[in-house]
């Protein structure tokens, strides 16, 4: 119930207070339309935001076409407060940034050439042609300054029916741009999870394709699948999962997702987690994925360290047990709660129940606090050094390893030893 009137209020928020109705952007329309008659539509809203106006979702990014190069959008705005970046001259594409937004401002155009990638571009005044260049028809609705729906390629119908198509020809659509196949798996994802199936043949025979992009791209592109919220549903499109694995060969344990399903509740799903169910095993198969992605040394080092403590959980049977108090120490509560999903998730023999315990005896513990620091030491007449590290060290693992207890006699037979 609760759920139903949060919507409901959203709802009513973006009828009364929709997005194209700031101040800034209203600004932005007036100064571009200025000097040009008011019969002729310079600029209008596309793509994602659109999509998400009309779909009640959040709206973070804004792109807007126009019929203006970039030469006059920059001449139009140059005396006003917003900062102009070339993101895209060649392609017709500056940003606009404000203290309230990041626009997007792409000059209308048609693709006169393409490599299965990037595209040599012509620029238009028509916005037909503009529409008819796009991947999807659901990102292909124009919204202008007043709220007024330009769909050329009757996308509105398909975010209705949570459709997500092709313009015009697939192949064709494909061809120009391999991206575009893992972009129509992330929409599929977002909406319907269902690919039909002359649409799946068309692409497993341009999989190959996708080797023409880079793996930076691909990751950016998966990094975006991973965070939907209906990425746990993958595995209920045969089709869908079929061609995700064909992309992604390297996740092979996309079944491991029905047993998350049963626990997710209890935690942030998050990249992390969901790339460490996907991908760690005994054979260290979560390190090509690494390998091959390059991925950022945030992503590696966590991977690495689920990766290890795994390992421990699984030769140590008291890892949830007497040692959980010192593995929270050592680790965290989050990363805790995570690797207990993570092993709940890739090991079948492990009972709901169990996991549940293991839970509630994390959340329920409270972290000590090692109060020793280097302050402490140099009270105690040790010398800013190495040895002062390496003694507070010391320190803190017999601290860890007796329970979270050290005697007074214990701190001055150790200080003793590393002063001499």
């Amino acid at each position: 119930m609760l759920n139903l009137s949060f919507n409901f209020l959203k709802n009513i928020k973006n009828f009364i207070f929709p997005f194209y109705k700031k101040k800034d952007l209203k600004f932005i329309f007036k100064k571009l339309q200025n000097g040009i008659p008011e019969n002729r539509v310079v600029a209008r809203f596309v793509g994602g935001c659109v999509r998400k106006y009309l779909s009640n979702e959040k709206i973070d990014d804004i792109d807007i076409a126009t019929i203006l190069t970039t030469d006059q959008i920059k001449e139009k705005l140059k005396d006003t407060n917003f900062k102009i970046i070339d993101t895209g001259v060649k392609h017709g594409t500056v940003t606009i940034v404000s203290e309230n937004h990041k626009l997007e401002l792409t000059t209308l155009r048609k693709d006169i050439k393409t490599d299965g990638r990037h595209a040599e571009v012509e620029f238009t005044d028509d916005w037909k042609q503009d529409s008819e260049r796009r991947d999807f028809t659901i990102n292909a609705i124009y919204l202008d300054i007043n709220g007024k729906i330009f769909d050329p390629q009757m996308g509105t119908t398909d975010l209705k029916n949570k459709n997500v198509k092709f313009i015009g020809d697939p192949q064709k659509r494909i061809e120009e741009d391999y991206l575009r196949i893992i972009r129509f798996i992330r929409f599929k994802i977002m909406y319907d999870n269902i690919i039909e199936p002359s649409t799946s043949d068309i692409i497993k025979q341009n999989l190959d394709g996708v080797k023409k992009i880079s793996k930076e791209r691909i990751l950016m592109e998966l990094t975006k699948i991973l965070g939907l919220k209906n990425f746990l549903k993958i595995n209920q499109s045969n089709n869908l999962t079929e061609i995700f694995s064909m992309i992604f060969p390297e996740f092979l344990y996309l079944n491991r997702l029905e047993r998350l399903k049963k626990v997710y509740q209890y935690s942030e799903v998050n990249l992390d987690l969901l790339l460490a169910v996907m991908l760690i095993d005994e054979k260290n198969n979560h390190e090509y994925f690494i390998h091959k992605y390059n991925v950022s040394n945030k992503i590696k080092e966590t991977l690495e360290r689920f990766n290890k403590n795994l390992i421990k959980v699984e030769k140590d049977k008291e890892f949830f047990g007497k040692d959980l108090a010192k593995n929270v120490y050592s680790n965290g509560k989050n990363h805790l709660i995570a690797l207990n999903l993570i092993n709940f998730s890739k090991n079948s023999k492990e009972k709901l129940k169990n996991f549940s315990k293991v839970l509630k005896k994390i959340l329920k513990i409270k972290i000590p606090i090692f109060q020793i620091d280097g302050e402490f030491l140099k009270r105690k007449g040790m010398q800013e050094g190495y040895s002062l590290g390496n003694v507070l060290k010391t320190l803190e693992k017999e601290w860890i390893n007796n329970d979270f207890k050290i005697s007074n006699e214990r701190i001055e037979e150790i200080i003793k030893a590393n002063s001499n």
